[in-house]
């Protein structure tokens, strides 16, 4: 029963981003026929004054038809509200509302998160250093301990919120083989400290491992102001830490592939989220939304940003777009390698469940 809620999750934000697509065209006027969430056998459908919706059963995906190619469709085909018949602005709006529904969406669940289970504090400001790692690291060189606590960085101060380890460590990776003013309390003494960290730029390191001042716990919000606040922090790091995420396995791709996560692990680890705290769902949600969001944007075939190439291709034609055929087979054939992914991510997420679960396949 557990799985039910990650399924959900899917579900919605899948429906959410046809949704987007589905609400730009029809506030445009552009005709829609077809509207439908899932794949495979139809569950329900209803046939409405314009468009056909359905629901089927493999909530994994979902579609918005148009009737520009539909053959059975009574609309003239030089009919101004075709999809393919309006401006390359007005597509482009279409095609990109999807991937901004997912963005607000996630959002708004970091906000009502923030407002319904609070925001995530600790008791004591600053930074502990639990560990030195290396006695020749410029930690132990610079006389840190383990026990101190970091209040500040370059006059920079660590609150008690739980964005503290990474604003640290995200300062002093940015400071490679630079100067770091540190405020470091030690027994209730306070030592100003000076430290090195080193690596490449970009990458520095001080040879130190880092946790919490205390046990983080929640506290309600003190005004909408600090809700608000509080969910674009959240919003903005897991938009940054995704897209970081992208770029390593683009750089980086033979150690990173086996990392990559298909939908039955996506599915089992927001199960595993749930049981361990149900406030942890919306997180989930979250996280789900922006990387829906951010990997249809790109610039693939048979995804959002492949589509939004063709209009900008179309656009430095002088509004002359590429033979339709050209672009058929472009997106059919690029759809075909993303359902072939997904079959093997599916097979690969079930392999590895498996496996953890002690048993094997025959």
């Amino acid at each position: 029963m557990s799985a039910l809620p990650a399924i959900a999750v899917l579900a919605i934000l899948i429906l959410v981003h046809e949704l987007g697509h589905f609400l730009a065209a029809r506030l445009q006027g552009i005709h829609v026929n077809r509207f439908s969430i899932g794949f495979g056998p139809v569950l329900w459908k209803y046939q409405g004054e314009q468009t056909e919706y359905a629901l089927r059963a493999i909530p994994l995906g979902g579609y918005v038809g148009f009737p520009d190619d539909d053959e059975e469709s009574k609309i003239p085909s030089d009919d101004p509200d075709l999809m393919k018949n309006r401006p390359i602005v007005d597509r482009a709006i279409v095609i990109s509302a999807g991937v901004i529904a997912n963005f607000v969406f996630a959002y708004l669940v970091l906000l009502l998160m923030t407002v319904s289970v609070g925001v995530g504090t600790v008791d004591q400001p600053g930074v502990r250093i639990t560990k030195i790692i290396d006695p020749n690291a410029p930690a132990a060189i610079a006389g840190l301990q383990a026990g101190d606590i970091v209040l500040s960085a370059n006059g920079i101060r660590f609150d008690t919120s739980l964005t503290t380890l990474d604003r640290f460590q995200s300062l002093i990776s940015k400071n490679a083989n630079q100067v770091v003013d540190l405020q470091v309390m030690r027994e209730s003494e306070l030592r100003q400290v000076q430290i090195s960290p080193v690596g490449e730029s970009g990458k520095g390191k001080i040879g130190v491992r880092l946790d919490f001042t205390g046990k983080p716990h929640r506290r309600p919000v003190a005004s909408i102001a600090e809700a608000f606040d509080n969910a674009t922090q959240s919003f903005e790091r897991l938009v940054i830490m995704t897209v970081q995420g992208l770029k390593q396995l683009a750089t980086n791709f033979q150690n990173t592939a086996s990392q990559l996560s298909g939908p039955v692990a996506i599915v089992a680890m927001g199960s595993e989220l749930v049981k361990s705290d149900a406030s942890a769902l919306f997180d989930f949600t979250a996280i789900i939304s922006i990387n829906l969001a951010i990997i249809n944007i790109l610039p693939l075939p048979a995804l959002d940003g492949g589509q939004l190439v063709f209009l900008a291709i179309e656009a430095l034609r002088g509004g002359k777009p590429l033979p339709e055929e050209l672009q058929n087979n472009v997106m059919q054939g690029g759809l075909v390698l993303l359902l072939g992914l997904g079959v093997v991510m599916i097979f690969k997420d079930s392999f590895n469940l498996l496996q953890q679960s002690g048993l094997s396949p025959l």
